[in-house]
């Protein structure tokens, strides 16, 4: 794909992600709509994005994301980052009256794409990976690399992950020459929690349950918990990893409830369950090491559907 060419006709660009943005979606929109603003700068760039968490304070322009999604009239193209088209809340409306309409991603679940032109890229660790592909080296400065380094040190776990390749490497060396405070941007936005956050995560840990002969855990937040805590979806990032975390665990879930009998589920897993068919089999999506989907249902209801699914790759892992 070439950007450039792509917009060469447009008078107004928007970007937006998906909602609860992370940090691979802050990332690699805001470093596509600062090398936009560089190549065009006669041009109306707009970026939504919906609640964004705090810990991202590093990025030079946060201050330049639009919350308020009111924009009147149709944009000539509009950028879907690390997302289909019904996960983008309120931005939806404006990537589908778009004239062109671009999807750029590496979920797997999102093989074909959801825009006019599509850019997926299963392989690559991020979609912030995926667009520094698509900038010019001459172009790359110090805010945009900053705005990469974030979204790929968020989506690979500080490169933990499986997802994390030598080709990822290789671009964020890359990255650190332009001197940024890398070590700083790890631990402010990556490691740091609030006190709130903290309390709410140790009480999920601490009321989690093992099961499936303790290859499995499990922990919810109801809405009661939530009001109790104050909390919003936001300060219940890192409790999955956290469960996954666990000495003996293959598939760690993290539920929380959103309305009455319905859950936003978050699966972690080992090699031994790809989370992303099972995501996919209740409607979701993610990776094979991480993904989600939402269920309805009580909480054991929610458990009992997702273990039918892991139990099935975790007996086929067993009769190899």
């Amino acid at each position: 794909m070439n950007v450039r060419q792509e917009c060469a006709d447009a008078k107004s660009i928007g970007i937006s992600a998906h909602i609860r943005p992370d940090g691979d979606a802050i990332g690699s929109t805001m470093a596509l709509y600062l090398y936009l603003k560089k190549i065009f700068p006669e041009k109306e760039i707009l970026l939504y994005l919906e609640n964004i968490p705090g810990g991202f304070e590093h990025l030079k322009y946060l201050g330049d994301i639009r919350t308020d999604f009111d924009y009147e009239g149709s944009f000539d193209v509009f950028f879907a980052l690390d997302t289909v088209s019904d996960r983008m809340g309120k931005a939806e409306p404006y990537f589908d009256g778009a004239v062109k309409k671009i999807n750029i991603d590496h979920h797997i679940s999102n093989a074909g794409g959801c825009g006019d032109v599509n850019l997926v890229v299963p392989d690559s660790s991020s979609t912030a990976e995926v667009i520094y592909s698509l900038i010019e080296e001459e172009m790359m400065d110090v805010d945009i690399a900053t705005a990469i380094y974030t979204g790929i040190i968020h989506d690979t776990g500080v490169f933990q992950y499986s997802n994390t390749s030598p080709h990822t490497m290789e671009v964020v060396a890359k990255l650190l020459t332009f001197g940024f405070p890398f070590h700083k941007i790890i631990e402010e936005s990556f490691y740091q929690k609030s006190y709130l956050q903290t309390q709410i995560m140790g009480r999920a840990l601490l009321e989690s349950v093992r099961f499936m002969d303790g290859r499995c855990v499990f922990s919810c937040v109801d809405r009661q918990k939530m009001e109790f805590y104050g909390a919003v979806p936001s300060d219940l990032d890192g409790i999955v990893n956290q469960l996954r975390n666990i000495r003996g665990i293959e598939c760690a879930i993290f539920l929380y409830e959103t309305e009455p009998l319905r859950y936003k589920v978050s699966l972690r897993t080992t090699e031994k369950v790809d989370a992303s068919k099972v995501a996919a089999f209740f409607g979701g999506g993610g990776h094979m090491r991480a993904a989600g989907c939402v269920l309805n249902g009580t909480v054991h209801d929610v458990i009992n559907n997702l273990s039918a699914r892991i139990a099935l790759q975790l007996k086929d892992e067993e009769d190899v």
